[in-house]
């Protein structure tokens, strides 16, 4: 069981959340889908270089100077340093998009991750919410946000989105990486700063 949480962590990482939300705007049946491939194959560099490997890439460098312990950050304060450099380059991320101008839809939802990083560093200098289901939440909010914004039929989308979510707070609460009101705080947040954001557009 052990394994099989720490694989699911990895699987979902936060990192990888915001690829996996672009895969499903580009493929969700929206006008979206009609996107030509060059243009889909530069967005998913963007976003995952400036969501998951920049800030991937300085992790070790954090562990050499001492202001992360290991790479799994166990304390609230250890996850600060990181997420900031991460919102960085998801700044860097949505300022190439938008010089891109492909898709406001696709901006947005990079610029609510943003924000939705932002509070978690700044609850992180008290608290330890969870960034997994931080980022889980936020790809159901952008799916559910999908669904009522262009009437699209992506209930059963959803409904592995949540099965999904549930896995990864039941492998976080088996690692005993957080308590539930940590679990229940980052899913409800993530999905509420997501999916309001892309709403508002």
């Amino acid at each position: 069981m052990k394994l099989f949480s720490k694989i699911l962590s990895f699987l979902f990482h936060p990192m990888l959340m915001p690829t996996l939300g672009i895969f499903f705007i580009l493929n969700s049946g929206n006008h979206h889908a009609f996107l030509p491939f060059e243009i889909k194959r530069l967005v998913y560099i963007i976003v995952f270089t400036s969501t998951c490997l920049l800030p991937v890439s300085l992790l070790p460098l954090f562990l050499q100077i001492k202001l992360i312990k290991s790479f799994e950050m166990e304390t609230a304060r250890e996850r600060v340093y990181p997420a900031l450099t991460s919102a960085a380059f998801f700044l860097l991320g949505y300022f190439l998009l938008t010089r891109l101008n492909v898709s406001v839809l696709i901006e947005t939802f990079l610029l609510s991750s943003l924000v939705a990083i932002l509070i978690s560093v700044a609850i992180s200098f008290f608290w330890k919410i969870s960034l997994h289901t931080l980022a889980v939440g936020g790809v159901s909010g952008l799916i559910v946000a999908l669904m009522f914004k262009y009437g699209i039929d992506l209930l059963s989308l959803l409904s592995l989105m949540i099965v999904i979510s549930g896995l990864v707070a039941m492998a976080r609460l088996y690692l005993n990486a957080h308590s539930p009101f940590q679990i229940y705080a980052g899913y409800f947040l993530g999905l509420i700063i997501v999916g309001s954001g892309i709403m508002l557009i």
